[in-house]
């Protein structure tokens, strides 16, 4: 754990030295100095003579720790309403050490004011909060997937499929039973929990994987209740709409985990080269399901590989996104860039679009989209579908099964911004507008291939 600012606030309140406190924790003051500034980790050791010598509570140790870390901090600072300041890397890293509480307060103001390059499309409050509260956690429970694994190790034990097997569970267990209705008496739900009856009502348009899903998070309502109360009122929202949102994530997340178990999923991950294909199959889930559990393998000690996850519908606009240990910027805002494979597997049903994008910083991703319906979708009227993309930093995706022969750091990449009021690359012909606070220029007998010429290019 590192929490070199709490440390040296709880020396300060003390009023001791560095060479005191070190001496009061049986470390060198060197040692403390290192820890304070963010360069060593608290060993459990340490940990335990905090707790004992100082009264302090080890549950707070990391409170002060600002969502999302030093990444989420610098990506926020790269808003072009700042470009002017010339804010360095390490002046950066200075103000998280020094102060986080006003870097967390920074954070808090800039994500209610929302994105300037798209005011209109700024998240609700609520579900702003709960994307704070999920970017604390990196997208990782350990306590829900540790009982998940748990529950999921009992129902193979019990044999038989794993919608079969949590029926019974319910049936045997909570007393709930299992019935499929059709599409006309649900017409407005996918899932209808009838505690009168006792019974767990489904939608007959669900698909299989959906089907175990939504009983698989009727069961995470009964048996994870504890750990998932404690995780929402850990997260203190003010506002009681943000714990119920938060409430079905985290129902939701015990769901998926109960479907791919921690140990077994990474197992699959790592043997098939992360096939997204191949874990639909050996799990029963969906492509969305299994994207989604790809952004939460950050258990200590048998981390997968730093996913983000991001689903658009047709118009560009995120309806998921989850940074998890990624932090990736691709993931912010509600603008795409349009030259982003994400937007072609509209146009592509049922293939994986595969692309490596290369953003203004330099930086490379490589991701895979794929488009989905909507659950509970019918052939009727206009479906609803989305595109869903997971993408991982290129300097670490070469095990991935769809990047074999790709040269990740050589190969021609797709040059892209992150939305047309954000990205400063000149020349575009998709360009729809200039980029903030970048005055546009206009010469005599000449026209462009973007449509709009701007200072600074």
């Amino acid at each position: 754990m590192f929490a070199g600012p709490a440390v040296r606030k709880l020396r300060r309140d003390a009023g001791l030295t560095q060479a005191a406190m070190a001496e009061a924790l049986g470390i060198s003051p060197s040692y403390l100095n290192l820890i304070e500034h963010g360069q060593r980790p608290l060993s459990a050791t340490v940990i335990v003579r905090l707790a004992e010598r100082f009264g302090f509570d080890a549950a707070k140790l990391g409170a002060a720790t600002v969502p999302g870390g030093l990444a989420a901090l610098r990506r926020r600072l790269a808003d072009p309403r700042f470009a002017d300041l010339d804010i360095g890397s390490r002046e950066v890293e200075e103000w998280l050490e020094s102060a986080p509480a006003t870097a967390t307060a920074f954070i808090r103001l800039f994500d209610a004011a929302g994105d300037a390059t798209a005011p209109a499309a700024a998240e609700a409050p609520e579900v702003n909060a709960v994307r704070r509260a999920i970017e604390k956690w990196r997208n990782h429970f350990p306590d829900l997937d540790a009982r998940a694994e748990e529950l999921a190790d009992e129902l193979r034990l019990a044999g038989g499929d794993l919608y079969g097997t949590i029926a019974e569970r319910l049936r045997t267990r909570h007393q709930l039973g299992i019935r499929i209705l059709p599409a006309d008496v649900m017409p407005d739900r996918l899932r209808w929990l009838d505690w009168h009856a006792r019974q767990l009502m489904l939608n007959e348009l669900l698909r299989p994987a959906s089907r175990t899903f939504q009983a698989a998070a009727t069961l995470a309502q009964m048996e994870s209740k504890d750990e998932i109360s404690a995780l929402v009122a850990g997260a203190e929202f003010a506002e009681p709409a943000a714990a119920r949102l938060f409430e079905r994530h985290l129902i939701q997340y015990f769901a998926a985990a109960l479907m791919m178990p921690y140990g077994r999923f990474l197992r699959a991950c790592d043997a098939t080269g992360y096939d997204l294909l191949l874990l639909q199959r050996r799990f029963g889930a969906g492509f969305e399901q299994v994207a989604h559990r790809l952004t939460t393998l950050q258990r200590v000690g048998a981390r997968g590989l730093p996913f983000f996850m991001l689903r658009i519908d047709r118009a560009g606009q995120g309806s998921k996104r989850y940074a998890g240990a990624s932090q990736s910027p691709l993931v912010d805002g509600d603008a795409r860039c349009p030259l982003w494979g994400v937007h072609e597997a509209f146009a592509r049903p049922g293939e994986v679009i595969a692309d490596l994008v290369e953003l203004e910083d330099g930086s490379r991703w490589f991701t895979q989209s794929r488009s989905v319906a909507a659950p509970g979708a019918t052939g009727g009227g206009t479906p609803a579908r989305f595109a869903v993309c997971i993408g991982v930093d290129a300097k670490v995706a070469a095990p991935l099964a769809a990047a074999r022969g790709i040269d990740l750091m050589r190969s021609p990449a797709t040059p892209i911004g992150l939305g047309c009021r954000r990205c400063t690359r000149s020349g575009c012909v998709q360009r729809s507008m200039p980029p903030l606070g970048r005055p546009l220029r206009f010469r005599e007998g000449e026209r462009g291939v973007s449509a709009f010429d701007f200072a600074g290019d």
